[in-house]
């Protein structure tokens, strides 16, 4: 019954924004850390971003060519998670997942995916002039 659904993505130019949402379901918001993923063809998944359960103004960047232009921000309201990017490049198109971290309320030390127990289906995000 657990449920990470995506949504927001679509095509920018460089220098854009763009603010990504997740939806989740099944599941407290205040009981486990949400981590964001970003994945090219052929390549694997790349963690960059997470938010704690309950402290939302804890964020772990786990990438410095985010740290200045992304933020994360969380709706307990709407059990919502806002990725906000900012500055958008070209590097920056890829597919963009959200994702439920199985080990509790703390963001991990590493983005490692086999931290986390569930996935949303992802949204494209392009970047092109």
């Amino acid at each position: 019954q657990v449920q990470l659904v995506e949504s927001g993505g679509g095509s920018v130019q460089p220098g854009g924004s763009l603010r990504l949402s997740c939806t989740a379901s099944g599941f407290a918001l205040d009981r486990y850390s949400i981590g964001w993923f970003r994945q090219a063809p052929g390549k694997e998944r790349e963690g960059f971003l997470c938010i704690e359960s309950i402290n939302t103004t804890k964020i772990k960047y786990y990438s410095e060519s985010v740290t200045v232009r992304f933020t994360l921000q969380r709706d307990y309201a709407k059990n919502t998670v806002y990725l906000e990017m900012n500055e958008l490049k070209l590097e920056d198109t890829d597919v963009y997942y959200c994702s439920k971290d199985s080990t509790g309320s703390n963001c991990p030390t590493s983005a490692y995916e086999a931290l986390y127990d569930s996935w949303g289906q992802g949204t494209q995000v392009t970047v092109s002039s």
